[in-house]
């Protein structure tokens, strides 16, 4: 009989283990609950089917890895508030933007967002490009402009809108980062010790900087030289 009660006990404490291992998101905390609707900096609410565009690069839900040892949650990213967005049981959160969760890895299609404290006002969540050595990340910002009124009859309301900006990128080194990098000038300052091999690449590669494909060119031959 005790080794039967000794067994019980063993079997549960192994179960136990194993549930601890990966915690539920329900012991996410999100900063605050995403209602269908929408303030505007006027104090004006909306919904966002009343607004032209919008602030999701997709309004779909994909699974993500958002840490270690939590299960997978459906998310998405809100490019207007620099939010990521989660579901679960009919309800959306904002996902709370902590270290243990600056890494979330989504799985169809297959992209990876970081939380980067970059010491400026684009500080939040940037898409990897490049991750290696010198890493590349994009970030993504949607503006918002309110409704405005038909100055008079022969005039039509303009709707209040969201538009995604330009792409903005970062390069991350050893010694920090180089924000929205410009010209050959902005990189070679970085890198004194590859002067020569950087004009070399550079008078091969005419690198548009506004151009990610041309940025992940540049930000692999770092890497590689």
């Amino acid at each position: 009989m005790k080794k039967i009660i000794a067994s019980i006990l063993l079997l549960t404490n192994i179960s136990f283990v194993f549930a601890q291992q990966t915690l539920s998101v329900n012991q996410v905390l999100g900063d605050h609950s995403v209602f269908d609707g929408f303030k505007s900096p006027s104090g004006k609410a909306l919904k966002y089917e009343e607004i032209s565009g919008t602030p999701y690069l997709t309004k779909n839900f994909s699974n993500a890895k958002i840490a270690d040892s939590y299960e997978q949650v459906p998310v998405r990213y809100n490019s207007y508030s620099d939010e990521v967005e989660f579901q679960k049981n009919g309800q959306i959160s904002a996902l709370l933007k902590d270290s243990k969760f600056s890494r979330i890895e989504v799985l169809s299609p297959k992209q990876t967002i970081v939380l980067l404290d970059t010491s400026d006002d684009l500080s939040g969540y940037f898409f990897e490009i490049v991750n290696s050595k010198n890493a590349l990340y994009k970030k993504i910002k949607t503006k918002f402009t309110d409704a405005v009124p038909a100055a008079n009859s022969y005039a039509s309301d303009k709707p209040a809108a969201f538009r995604t900006l330009d792409p903005v990128y970062y390069i991350k080194t050893d010694t920090g980062f180089i924000k929205k990098p410009k010209n050959q000038k902005d990189i070679i300052a970085q890198f004194p010790d590859k002067k020569e091999s950087l004009n070399t690449f550079f008078k091969s590669n005419k690198i548009k900087f506004d151009k990610e494909e041309d940025l992940i060119k540049l930000v692999t031959f770092l890497n590689q030289n």
